[in-house]
């Protein structure tokens, strides 16, 4: 199915190196594609690449050195060339009441999944609308689609990348660059993992109100990932996709 190939594109990943991330970054490749994935810890980056093959490298790189952004984009297109797709994936979730977190907890929340995703996605698509192409995806997250006990610094994080989706496409989209955003609910990740330690009552009020029924897996979001950069989806912009089993929706 051509519309839904990748073939010869070139992507960047950021925070490829392990669950979600590499998980799109594998099934990007599958399609066609290059990936370039980066993260702060090298050592994943090295065994990301080397599962996935001869179509990934790496960059180590923190989305949060804001200055470094623009080098760092001019780095990955004189190397490996124009730059097709932008998957603002890199994050971090910290669960801790709103009583609790600190100016600073917000600032770090929203440096890494905001001004990160912002400073690339300004970056990347400043090239892309001069070639009069490209595809940019923010990976936002079921707090920016309803309220969660113990991750407000996160959801609004999350939230205001949304916000910021719907702006930039508004933008980018009539330079022939499509922005859109994948919110995944609870898939088999060391992230989600981790909100269920110590509160075993957490997984099972999840599972009760996902249609579904169960958790899902990274490789759901990968498809997602893919159909959205494709030419399956070149009339698509603007828009969030729930990738969740229906739990957005679910009672």
């Amino acid at each position: 199915m051509p519309n839904f190939q990748l073939t010869n594109q070139l992507a960047l990943v950021t925070g490829g190196g392990t669950g979600l991330g590499l998980a799109m970054c594998k099934a990007l490749v599958e399609a066609g594609a290059r990936v370039v994935i980066t993260g702060r810890r090298e050592e994943p980056l090295k065994q990301a690449c080397a599962e996935i093959g001869s179509a990934a490298s790496y960059i180590q790189h923190d989305v949060t050195d804001l200055p470094s952004i623009p080098a760092l984009i001019e780095t990955i297109e004189f190397q490996h060339g124009p730059l097709d797709i932008l998957i603002n994936n890199a994050g971090f979730n910290k669960k801790q009441k709103a009583i609790d977190t600190s100016d600073a907890d917000l600032a770090a929340m929203m440096t890494t999944h905001l001004f990160g995703g912002y400073a690339l996605s300004r970056e990347c698509g400043k090239r892309m609308m001069a070639r009069g192409q490209g595809s940019i995806i923010m990976i936002v997250s079921m707090t920016s689609l309803f309220g969660i006990p113990g991750v407000s610094a996160y959801g609004a994080a999350k939230s205001a990348l949304l916000g910021l989706t719907r702006h930039l496409a508004v933008e980018y989209s009539p330079y022939g660059v499509r922005v859109n955003a994948i919110a995944p609910g609870w898939l088999d990740s060391a992230l989600v993992q981790a909100s269920f330690a110590g509160d075993p009552k957490r997984k099972e009020r999840i599972l009760n109100r996902t249609p579904m029924g169960r958790i899902g897996m990274p490789e759901d979001i990968g498809g997602a990932a893919v159909f959205l950069c494709s030419p399956a989806a070149n009339f698509v912009t603007g828009v969030v996709l729930p990738v969740d089993g229906g739990i957005s929706i679910g009672f």
